[in-house]
């Protein structure tokens, strides 16, 4: 019987290509090595301070700038602290779970040679200007919650 006529399969799930694969190795060890490396700054085994000059926007105009306090919130998100890093940083905050969710589902990909058949439509339909605009909307909103606080 063909797979297409077989009711008892579930639909959950669908076979990757080894290109697939591949790409989806590729992702989940870089995003990976980016979430070790925020860890290991997190528990001060590392210091990418050096590395981040102060905010030459907020010495300027006084205000924060876009990405103000998302180092701080990501350090925190990796101590464990996520809640804090919500409240510092809502974006910055965002942004880890979807790093993490991101390497939980490229994972599943690379390892197992599957990904969720909901994965599809959403990889097939979104567009890289379409991932612009929503990073450009987290960022905005985080940006608003920042300004929000530092007016008050």
């Amino acid at each position: 019987m063909p797979d297409n006529q077989d009711v008892t399969r579930s639909k959950l799930f669908i076979k990757a290509n080894r290109t697939g694969r591949l790409i989806a190795g590729w992702i989940c060890i870089v995003f990976a090595l980016i979430c070790i490396v925020l860890w290991l700054a997190a528990k001060d085994i590392i210091n990418i301070g050096v590395l981040l000059a102060p905010c030459g926007f907020k010495m300027r105009t006084g205000l924060p700038c876009p990405t103000c306090g998302y180092t701080t919130a990501a350090l925190a998100f990796f101590r464990g602290d996520i809640l804090k890093a919500f409240y510092i940083q809502p974006a910055a905050a965002l942004l880890c779970v979807l790093l993490i969710l991101a390497i939980f589902l490229s994972f599943i990909t690379a390892v197992f040679g599957v990904y969720f058949s909901f994965l599809k439509s959403l990889v097939h339909n979104l567009k890289p200007r379409h991932m612009l605009i929503g990073v450009i909307i987290v960022i905005l909103g985080g940006w608003a919650v920042t300004i929000a606080r530092a007016l008050s």
